[in-house]
């Protein structure tokens, strides 16, 4: 495939918000819709094309230099594309679920007056994410990471006029600016280390000249590891993301499935290498993510917002993919970040389509009985639900059942507390569902009589994404089941510098099939309880959560207000850089309003001084001032 193809993936979305970006406010919404849609359709068309020209040509990785870019001293770093495993399967994802969120956006946003500008926004945030992932070297990667930040702001915040959208978008780009530093840091000490940024240098150097637990390397990847917290939401960087539901709905969508808390998961395994020489932190990884798991799904239990229960869902999966890579298991989470992609997006939009139809309710309490007036929206969700959940054979199954396994080899407390996780999700999963579309309706009369299922232009990318999330998981279906890997063979290519940088960690101890059974047995019995469980609390006796009035138990109470974790923060860091910065605005302002005050002061004291010496007139003064100056000259020149 031609570089200047290439190079239109990701220019064709840049090209989309430029057009809309300027020309919004006189070009129809019609044409809005199909400037913004087709850049991208076509950006995903590009995508699959230049897989198939890469695995025909053998799958052999390759470079595309643009052009040079920065070289100071020794230091070179040009501007690339890099076309690999890796690359390639991100492009697809991006390009292809961006797509079908764009097509959706074209419904649900049809009535927002800034429909143009939504639209120039989202092209944007496609831009960034494909330069993250295309680029051959760090910084470019760094451009597209602070620019996917930039964006989630933009959207997070776009219905500006509301404090509390405006504030949680702020939230959201200052604790990602907080694991930015850690990432800048890492990138330095890259750059002091091996005088280059570009990936195949710096991993064959690395792979070459350190050993195994080098504290260079545990530097580098605690540093970069920190970027991954902030962008993919870990403990403690990860209150940032329930609160971005401030955004339209397809925003959420494209956060929380397409592009921006991926970009965490691509970096470490873009740096395997790296973090194959430093066990250590791939322990510190894996901790994480287990305690995300667990703790951001403890926090779903209890939530009432349709989107704040997707978010913490969100948060908690992202533990997963963590706890997979700390168990140095890279394609078992990429396999969960593309099935996640899959059934994230179907919910999100899904919930969408409930929004849309309840006039914006998103109390799941004011919902009830949505199965027999959204069909489409019901059947599509009850999928995601069941692929999320674990249940086979939908796709959340195959690629979270992957990842326990190679957890339960590395660290048998880790997989506790990964299937305990598994048990909430499901349950909270279900929950959701129970009480948005089965019983009876509990909203008002006026949302009843609106109630209607969506219109074709969401509930088609529903339907697709449906399919995606039922079937999905097909691509990654393990020996036991007679399965061939597909996925960890195609992404094999990827690891041969970390398999010889550190052979002992790629030899794992093989389950058995009877292991893998009885594991698969334990976590499926596991979700399909808690569903049970389930069905039985909110559709047999009909209990509905109560009001947020009335009086919970201490736990209870700590769940609902998600741990007061966001308390906590507020207490310890914001109240006091407020009080911090209103005092030294205030007192530096007094201080310099002093100190010119003073020198204002004794100017004038010293001028009212002086003039009390002067005793003869304006004139002789200067005179003796000219000689004084060329006595001081014929001196000067004298010596």
């Amino acid at each position: 495939m031609s570089a200047s193809l290439l190079i239109l993936i990701p220019l064709l979305p840049l090209v989309g918000f430029l057009i809309n970006g300027i020309g919004f406010r006189n070009i129809p919404k019609g044409a809005v819709g199909i400037i913004g849609t087709l850049a991208v359709v076509a950006s995903f068309v590009l995508s699959v094309m230049t897989f198939n020209a890469f695995v025909a040509s053998g799958s052999q990785p390759f470079i595309v230099p643009l052009f040079d870019w920065i070289t100071v001293g020794d230091l070179n770093i040009p501007f690339s594309f890099q076309i690999d495993q890796l690359s390639l399967l991100m492009l697809m994802i991006i390009t292809g679920v961006g797509s079908l969120i764009h097509i959706y956006s074209i419904g649900y946003m049809h009535h927002d007056s800034g429909f143009g500008k939504f639209f120039a926004y989202l092209n944007l945030f496609l831009f960034f994410m494909l330069l993250l992932v295309l680029g051959s070297n760090y910084v470019i990667m760094f451009i597209g990471w602070e620019g996917v930040g930039l964006c989630s702001y933009l959207l997070i915040g776009f219905w500006n006029k509301n404090t509390n959208y405006n504030n949680a978008a702020r939230k959201a780009f200052i604790m990602n600016r907080v694991g930015d530093l850690g990432f800048l840091l890492g990138i330095f000490t890259i750059i002091a280390t091996f005088g280059s940024v570009e990936y195949s240098e710096v991993f064959s150097k690395a792979a070459a000249g350190f050993q195994v637990g080098d504290p260079v390397m545990i530097t580098i990847t605690l540093f970069l590891f920190v970027g991954a917290m902030g962008k993919s939401a870990q403990i403690p960087l990860y209150t940032w993301l329930p609160d971005a539901m401030a955004g339209p709905t397809p925003v959420s969508a494209l956060i929380h499935a397409a592009t921006m808390v991926t970009a965490g998961i691509y970096m470490v395994i873009r740096s395997n290498v790296l973090y194959s020489l430093a066990p250590s932190t791939l322990e510190i990884v894996g901790i994480i993510g287990g305690a995300t798991a667990l703790f951001a799904a403890s926090i779903g239990l209890l939530q009432n917002d349709i989107k704040k229960v997707l978010a913490y869902s969100t948060v908690s999966q992202l533990g997963y993919m963590f706890m997979g890579l700390g168990a140095m298991a890279y394609s078992a989470s990429m396999f969960h970040v593309i099935t996640h992609a899959f059934f994230k997006a179907l919910l999100f939009l899904g919930a969408g389509s409930v929004i849309h139809a309840m006039s914006d309710e998103q109390d799941i309490r004011s919902m009830g009985g949505l199965r027999k007036k959204l069909p489409v929206t019901f059947l599509t969700f009850l999928i995601a639900t069941i692929a999320i959940s674990g249940i086979p054979p939908f796709a959340g199954f195959f690629s979270k059942d992957e990842i326990l396994a190679h957890v339960f080899e590395h660290n048998k407390l880790l997989w506790v507390i990964g299937v305990l996780g598994s048990v909430m999700t499901s349950f909270y999963m279900f929950r959701l569902l129970f009480l948005t579309f089965f019983g009876t309706f509990r909203g008002t009369h006026e949302q009843e009589h609106h109630l209607h299922e969506s219109p074709a232009s969401m509930t088609v990318p529903l339907i697709i994404l449906a399919i995606l999330s039922a079937v999905g998981g097909f691509i990654g279906v393990p020996e036991a089941l007679h399965g061939s890997h597909h996925l960890a063979e195609f992404m094999s290519p990827l690891y041969d510098l970390a398999k010889t940088a550190n052979p002992a960690a790629f030899v794992h101890t093989s389950l058995s099939h009877s292991e893998e059974y009885m594991l698969m047995a334990i976590s499926v019995a596991a979700a399909l309880i808690s569903a049970i469980a389930a069905y039985v609390m909110y559709v047999q006796k009909g209990a509905v959560p109560a009001p947020d009035s009335e009086e919970k138990s201490g736990l209870q109470r700590a769940i609902y207000n998600k741990y007061y974790v966001d308390e906590l923060y507020d207490a310890v860091f914001v109240r006091p850089i407020k009080v911090l910065s209103n005092f030294l605005y205030a007192g530096i302002e007094f201080a310099i309003d002093l100190i010119i005050d003073a020198f204002v002061r004794l100017v004038s004291l010293g001028a009212k001084l002086l003039r009390k010496t002067q005793t003869g007139s304006t004139g002789e003064y200067v005179f003796a001032m000219v000689i004084g100056i060329v006595v001081i000259l014929f001196w000067k020149l004298l010596l």
